[in-house]
């Protein structure tokens, strides 16, 4: 068996400021925006992996009224899962997304684990953790 990423989902609370962040701020390419029937489903990937599509949903979508507003009220607190991207500068790609305007939550450092790292939160809260391999 063969497997590969194909697509992984983000909560946001908005998606027009979820895509600005995602296209504008981490400079990722729009694969798909589509509305129908009061539904969107909008993609993005990186550059360099343009085979693995981030969704931005929303928290209702697709969920009960009740597990929507709880999984709004986890995103709120910023208590959702991280999303975690490489690069090969990581001091340049902080200096990028900080200049920005994105929350800063840890500058760049040395993990004892092998990457120097940062980290922000998106407009909704999420962790983005930014790494770069030690090497």
């Amino acid at each position: 068996m063969n497997l590969s990423l194909s697509h992984c989902f983000v909560t946001v609370d908005d998606p027009d400021v979820g895509l600005a962040f995602y296209r504008d701020v981490l400079g990722l390419d729009v694969r798909n925006d589509v509305s129908a029937e009061g539904f969107r489903w909008v993609t993005l990937s990186p550059p360099s992996q343009p085979d693995v599509e981030i969704v931005l949903v929303e928290p209702h979508a697709g969920h009960s009224k009740e597990d929507g507003d709880t999984i709004a009220a986890l995103l709120a607190k910023g208590s959702l899962n991280a999303v975690i991207f490489s690069t090969d500068d990581v001091d340049k790609a902080f200096e990028s997304i900080q200049a920005a305007g994105a929350e800063v939550l840890q500058e760049p450092i040395d993990q004892p684990y092998g990457v120097r790292d940062c980290a922000f939160r998106d407009p909704a809260g999420n962790m983005i953790r930014i790494n770069q391999p030690s090497g």
